[in-house]
């Protein structure tokens, strides 16, 4: 057990510092290659905090592991809203005044619901997985085709201030990027490997890992990103970093991983997780859209409310661990 534990934390690490490179250089590369600043917080920074997951689950895949990919991406994203955007709202109550982020709410809500659907059959097929990477594809050419038409939004202020600060050339730019790529590579192999090795010594399944220890870990840049843009007062881009990861988990990580392997899932996966993944959507959706008249925010409240939520899941998926192990 020790050496697989080592794996997981010195994975973790690894993947934390990497997963920051990576995007601080697709960023700064895709700035200084023209792409505008509403863009590059749409695409590169929102869905390029998810590239942990991507790789984590394209490996647990290719290696017979599809319940850990699939237990990463919805782990994430519970984790992303409970825990991530839970925890800043305790901080700092976050205003929403992006028109970006409003129009992409709506289509995490349907796309979580698109989930249901697939997960209906017990499991992700061939097939299914090449739709989620197709409305995918589709979703990133409308983004790219409304923020060319969009004026100035407040997600684009956001942007260009944290790029202002982490100013690169395009040659530095390019060799964290790449660095950062590669890094992720070995340290999501490590962290795969050192994750099955403790759920099999627990006698669970790869899918509850996945779930806990792999998905908190994954989000960790996520939370991250958004704790540095809360210091600067960002507050759309810490928000559009949690809509922009859900959207991509949702569809690209499980999407890649069912085309490399097939997703068998039961439906304990169906009543338990994406409910409560469901539910924590609509909550976020609400919250930040407003309604009669209510300007969109996340307060301390609400924020709180998504905290415990999160907490109260983490505390019962230990209790399963904990029951297989002294079973």
């Amino acid at each position: 057990m020790v050496l697989p534990v080592l794996a997981v934390v010195a994975g973790l690490i690894l993947l934390v510092w990497s997963a920051e490179r990576f995007v601080d250089g697709a960023a700064a590369t895709s700035a200084r290659l023209g792409l505008s600043p509403l863009l590059i917080g749409m695409l590169v920074i929102g869905f390029g905090t998810s590239a942990p997951e991507l790789v984590v689950s394209a490996i647990a895949a290719s290696q017979g592991n599809p319940g850990l990919a699939l237990g990463n991406a919805y782990g994430s994203n519970i984790a992303n809203i409970g825990l991530i955007l839970g925890l800043v709202a305790l901080v700092s109550p976050l205003a929403v005044h992006s028109g970006v982020i409003r129009r992409e709410l709506p289509v995490l809500g349907g796309v979580t619901l698109l989930s249901a659907l697939l997960l209906l059959g017990d499991g992700i097929v061939r097939l299914e997985g090449i739709l989620l990477l197709v409305v995918l594809a589709g979703f990133m050419v409308v983004s790219v085709i409304q923020g060319l038409r969009t004026g100035e939004d407040p997600l684009s202020s956001d942007t260009e201030t944290d790029l202002a600060a982490h100013p690169m050339s395009l040659r530095v730019a390019l060799g964290w990027t790449a660095l950062g790529l590669v890094l992720l590579v070995a340290s999501s192999r490590l962290l795969v490997w050192g994750a099955v090795a403790i759920a099999q010594s627990f006698g669970v399944s790869d899918l509850i890992i996945g779930l806990t220890v792999v998905a908190v870990g994954t989000s960790l840049p996520e939370l991250a990103s958004s704790i540095s843009a809360l210091r600067r007062g960002e507050h759309d881009l810490v928000l559009g970093n949690v809509v922009g990861s859900n959207l991509f988990n949702t569809l690209g990580v499980v999407g890649l991983a069912a085309v490399i392997a097939p997703i068998d899932a039961g439906r304990e996966v169906l009543l338990r997780d994406w409910s409560l993944m469901t539910a924590m959507t609509a909550l976020m959706v609400v919250f930040a859209m407003g309604w009669r008249g209510r300007e969109g925010r996340i307060n301390r409240l609400e924020g709180g409310t998504l905290l415990a939520m999160y907490i109260g899941y983490i505390g019962f998926m230990i209790s399963l661990v904990v029951g297989s192990a002294t079973a």
